[in-house]
Formats: C-alpha cells, sequence, structure tokens
C-alpha cells in the first residue's frame, strides 16, 4: 500500500533511503572485518608454515599425536598421501585422533600448494581456513585453523549494527515526522484556505473570500505556490465582484422595468376594455384586434409580475410565514390542471393523513401550478401525469411531478431551472411559454429553505421537492 499523504511519502522516503545506507554501511563493515579477520588467520597459518602437520609426518620424534606446542586450540592438521588421507588431528584438550570421511578428504586434496590461505567446510569439523604445503616426501600437507571465531564475531558485529540501525531507523523517522510536519505547516495553510474558499456559494451572490495565504516567499516551492494562489484568489474576487454587480443591475433594471410597465398596461387594458364596450360600433377586423392586444396585454402582465416576483426573491424579501394544508393545495392545483388539459390523465397519491407544513400558501400554489403547467406543456395529449405528497421524515416533506412524457434532452437538464430556458428552443413564446416557470419554482423552494431536481429519461420524467416540514 502505497502512502497517500505528502508527509507520509517524504518521511517514508527518507526512512527508505536511510535503510538503504545502513544495509551498505552494515555489509561493507561485515564484509570488511571478515577480511581483515581471514587475512590475519592467514598470516598464523604462514607463519606456522604447516609445522603440525609436519609433525604428523614423523611421529617417531614428536609421539603419535604430533607437536602441537605453540599451536592455537583448534589448529587442524592433516597429511595426504596420494589423495588419501594418511594422518589428521585437531590441537584440544587431549590431542584426540581425527576421522575425516572421503568427501573431506578430496577437499582436503583439492587445495592449492600456493602459500595461500583457503576456506573449507568439512563434515567432520565446522569451517575452517586451510593452507597446503609440500611435504618432505612428496605428501601434502595441510595445516588449518577454524573460522568460528571470524564467524562469531562477525554475526556480533551484524546484531549490534542490527540493533544500532533500528534505534537510528526510529528515532530518523520520529525526527523527520515532526520536521516535515513543521515545514509543510506553509503548504497546509494553502490547503486550509482552499477549503475554505470551495465551501463558499460561488455560484451566485455576493462572496467574501477567505484571507490570503500569508507564505509568499518565491525563494521557496511553498512561498511560490502561496504566491501563485494569492494571485488566482485575486482574480477570482475580481470576478466574481464584477458578477455580482452585473447581476445587481439586471435584477435593478428588472425590477425597475416591470414597475415601469405596470402602469403603460393597465392603460392599454383600460383603452381595450373602454374600446370593446360598444361592439356595434367596430368593425370585425378590428374587434379581433382589439381582443389580441387584450390578450397579449394580459399575457405581458403575467410575465412582468413572474419577472417582479422573481427580484424580489432575488432581494431577500421575507415570504409569509403560516401553516399550509399541502395536501389541499395540491388537490386544487390538480384539479384545476385536469379542467384546462382534459386530454392528460392526472393522478394523485396522498397519504391518508394532511400533509402540512410552514410557509407561503400562494407562493407554493404558484410552485404546484408551475409544475403542472410544465408537464401539460411539454407532454402530448394521453400522457399521465402523477403527483405525489409524503413526509419522508426528519422534518422534511416531499413533493413530487412525474409524467411518462418523451422527457427532458440531457443537455438542458443541467440548465432547466435557469431563466428563459425552454425544453423546446423552436416554439413560439406564445405556444412555449416565457422560460420562466421553473426558474421561480427554484427561487420559491430556495426561499423556504427546500431543494428542487428533476430526473428525466424517455418515458420518464420526475420533478423533486423538498421542503422543511
Amino acid at each position: 500500500m502505497r502512502p497517500r499523504t505528502l508527509r507520509t511519502r517524504l518521511v517514508a522516503g527518507v526512512l527508505v533511503l536511510l535503510a538503504l545506507a545502513c544495509a551498505t554501511v552494515g555489509v561493507a563493515t561485515s564484509l570488511a572485518l571478515e577480511r581483515f579477520m581471514v587475512d590475519r588467520l592467514d598470516q598464523q597459518l604462514s607463519m606456522t608454515a604447516g609445522k603440525f602437520a609436519a609433525s604428523l609426518e614423523h611421529r617417531e620424534r614428536h609421539g603419535e599425536r604430533g607437536d602441537s606446542r605453540g599451536q592455537s586450540p583448534g589448529t587442524l592438521g592433516v597429511r595426504l598421501v596420494n589423495g588419501r588421507v594418511t594422518d589428521a588431528a585437531v590441537v584440544a584438550p587431549g590431542n584426540a585422533g581425527l576421522g575425516l570421511s572421503t568427501d573431506d578428504a578430496a577437499v582436503l586434496d583439492a587445495v592449492p600448494m600456493d602459500g595461500r590461505g583457503h576456506t573449507v567446510e568439512l563434515s567432520a569439523l565446522d569451517d575452517y581456513r586451510v593452507m597446503a604445503i609440500e611435504g618432505d616426501d612428496g605428501d601434502a600437507l595441510v595445516n588449518g585453523l577454524p573460522l568460528e571465531g571470524v564467524n562469531a564475531t562477525v554475526h556480533r558485529l551484524q546484531l549490534a549494527e542490527l540493533v544500532g540501525f533500528a534505534i537510528v531507523m526510529i528515532v530518523t523517522g520520529v525526527a523527520g515526522a515532526i520536521w516535515v510536519r513543521l515545514s509543510l505547516r506553509p503548504l497546509e495553510r494553502v490547503a486550509a484556505t482552499a477549503r475554505r474558499v470551495s465551501t463558499l456559494p460561488l455560484a451566485s451572490g455576493e462572496v467574501a473570500l477567505p484571507d490570503r495565504v500569508p507564505d509568499e516567499d518565491p525563494r521557496t516551492e511553498v512561498g511560490q505556490v502561496g504566491e501563485a494562489f494569492n494571485r488566482m484568489l485575486g482574480h477570482v474576487g475580481e470576478a466574481l465582484a464584477r458578477r455580482h454587480a452585473s447581476e445587481q443591475r439586471m435584477r435593478t433594471f428588472a425590477a425597475d422595468a416591470g414597475h415601469e410597465l405596470r402602469t403603460p398596461l393597465a392603460t392599454v387594458r383600460a383603452h381595450v376594455e373602454l374600446a370593446r364596450r360598444n361592439p356595434a360600433d367596430v368593425p370585425a377586423e378590428i374587434r379581433h384586434a382589439l381582443e389580441r392586444v387584450d390578450a397579449e396585454s394580459s399575457r405581458m402582465g403575467k410575465l412582468v409580475d413572474d419577472l417582479l416576483l422573481l427580484a424580489r426573491l432575488d432581494a431577500g424579501r421575507p415570504l409569509a410565514r403560516d401553516q399550509v394544508d399541502l395536501s389541499r393545495l395540491v388537490i386544487d392545483a390538480t384539479g384545476d390542471a385536469r379542467v384546462s388539459a382534459p386530454g392528460h390523465h392526472w393522478r394523485l397519491e396522498l397519504p391518508e393523513e394532511p400533509v402540512t407544513l410552514i410557509g407561503d400558501v400562494d407562493r407554493l400554489y404558484q410552485v404546484v401550478t408551475n409544475l403542472l403547467g410544465n408537464a401539460r406543456a411539454h407532454t402530448p395529449p394521453g400522457t399521465t401525469v402523477t403527483v405525489s405528497v409524503h413526509a419522508p421524515g426528519e422534518g422534511k416533506v416531499e413533493l413530487t411531478v412525474a409524467d411518462d412524457g418523451p422527457g427532458v434532452p440531457r443537455e438542458l437538464q443541467g440548465e432547466l431551472f435557469e431563466r428563459f430556458v425552454r425544453a423546446d428552443k423552436a416554439r413560439s413564446r406564445a405556444s412555449g411559454g416565457s422560460g420562466l416557470g421553473l426558474a421561480i419554482v427554484r427561487a420559491v423552494v430556495a426561499a423556504h429553505g427546500g431543494t428542487v431536481d428533476v430526473e428525466s429519461r424517455p418515458g420518464r420524467t420526475v420533478f423533486r421537492v423538498l421542503l422543511p416540514g
């Protein structure tokens, strides 16, 4: 498993490099010590010059056990004639003879007579360092010293190094973790600032960016990151300020335009109504034109009302806070939809007990009628529209409007609740609506502290509204 955090990777990297360095030092010192001690054994063997083995050659002068005077304990002496061991002994208490196997004899016979030490492994003994010379009678004399002391010393050194390196690794790991943590504190401050920025509602409204990162030393990598991050925050803050100012101007324009249009629209409708009071004096063509003017004036008045409502919601004006029977509201809105669109099949799924919440009854009624109107306008006759209300618990109320129509194109689902967005861009404004219905739904739901989303595919579209109960 690879370490995930930068701190862990740095500490792990340091420990790996230290482990490699310790292993290299340990191997080098072990080999050097072993080589040194083996060279000492070779010197001892050269100094004895086969003395012990030669004493075995002349037992009549030195006795049956050879001359072991001045020899180190464990010294091996072997006499070979034509590859066969004739005499063998080890300097030890009692100087007992030594029985060597045929394989041992072959190993000793293979030792070259070059005056140099060689390491052999004998079945009757441990590892030995041996040196072979030619005897007076043309035989081979082999003297040897045990490697047990060398091996024991090397093993003790390796154990000491292992313990010492382990302590060094632990201390280095702890100290390295503390040091890396202190060194990465500036980077943690950059990450903390980035996390605070990521939690801000950057999509809309005025946004106050957090304080800049204090680490801006260009001589360090972290300082370069902090400087670039602060520069990016400056650009983002400037862009957000410009966007907020533009949104404010648009909201002010929409509100002012709505108020200014109300008076001329009322005047136009009043004059149209006055002209239609005497239909006998008005030609049929003029009467039809007046009816169209009245219809379009009424439609424009609704558009102005929608724009003013969105402007009020954008300004954060509080809504009414009354007890609302959502079940009764849905029944009334669905009944109106059934009258206006008898070609659709309208279904209600309501719990036995009324579902109530605190909110603005007029605005919530507008949410339901807009969702039903959207289903009616964008699905063909014969479509089944199902309206359901239930309380899933945790103080929530859920309203869903589902239909089995053709569905919403996938590329439009992400912007469906934006203003002046229509599912069919080819439709005229007269048949397709203004594109403000779902924008009003989202604004009203958000003003109530709720959420709205859509899931759509061919044959199944569901608008889901979740409100606090």
